[in-house]
């Protein structure tokens, strides 16, 4: 699967719209839809936010993923906008937080997946998109997933990166929804920008 970069000045040019989101913790749901009960939730990042939750959920949708949000994470400033974060000061990543079933999808599954869709060799940068918020990260919300995380990143590192991954595994912080006209941009903009890095790989397993 190959991505051809339509108009790249696209993702300079989107509107920076102003729009209310809801800043919240690591531990609530904010803006998403009502989540069931037993829900277990994931906060990646893999640069531009729009295919990250585009491919998740072209992939998962219908196997036990219950929604699939970006914002802004990792950063100081509250109630950060799109226009702060792009400057890269703020210290927010571009991120996805996914709520999923984990009697159907494992957390495992979804770090292999994080693994396969961006390029977590290129420190702050995915293809053209380069600055602090294009960060390759995965927050961690209990030890748990740390554990998970940490031996998913290894065996990644050893079998299909030969040791040149620079994803961070940091605790997960303060989420912030992106501004609405982010969420599911891609499908909404069929022929919006996505950045070349943001396919699946064909890696053979994990062992």
């Amino acid at each position: 699967m190959a991505f051809t970069m339509p108009t790249f000045l696209s993702r300079f040019t989107r509107p920076f719209m102003s729009s209310t989101r809801l800043g919240i913790t690591a531990d609530t749901n904010g803006g998403a839809p009502a989540i069931p009960e037993g829900a277990e939730k994931a906060t990646l990042a893999a640069g531009c936010f729009w295919g990250v939750e585009h491919i998740y959920r072209k992939h998962f949708d219908g196997k036990g993923l219950y929604d699939a949000r970006v914002g802004y994470t990792g950063g100081d400033l509250n109630d950060p906008s799109y226009r702060a974060v792009c400057s890269g000061q703020t210290g927010h990543a571009e991120s996805v937080q996914l709520h999923y079933d984990p009697s159907r999808i494992t957390y495992r599954q979804i770090l292999e997946f994080f693994y396969r869709l961006h390029d977590p060799t290129t420190a702050n940068r995915q293809g053209p998109d380069v600055g602090h918020q294009y960060r390759s990260a995965i927050y961690y919300h209990n030890p748990e997933q740390e554990r998970i995380a940490r031996e998913i990143t290894q065996k990644a590192n050893e079998q299909w990166y030969k040791g040149g991954i620079v994803t961070e595994i940091v605790p997960a912080g303060q989420w912030w929804d992106a501004e609405e006209y982010h969420q599911q941009y891609l499908h909404n903009n069929p022929s919006g920008y996505e950045c070349p890095t943001h396919f699946l790989r064909t890696f053979p397993s994990l062992q």
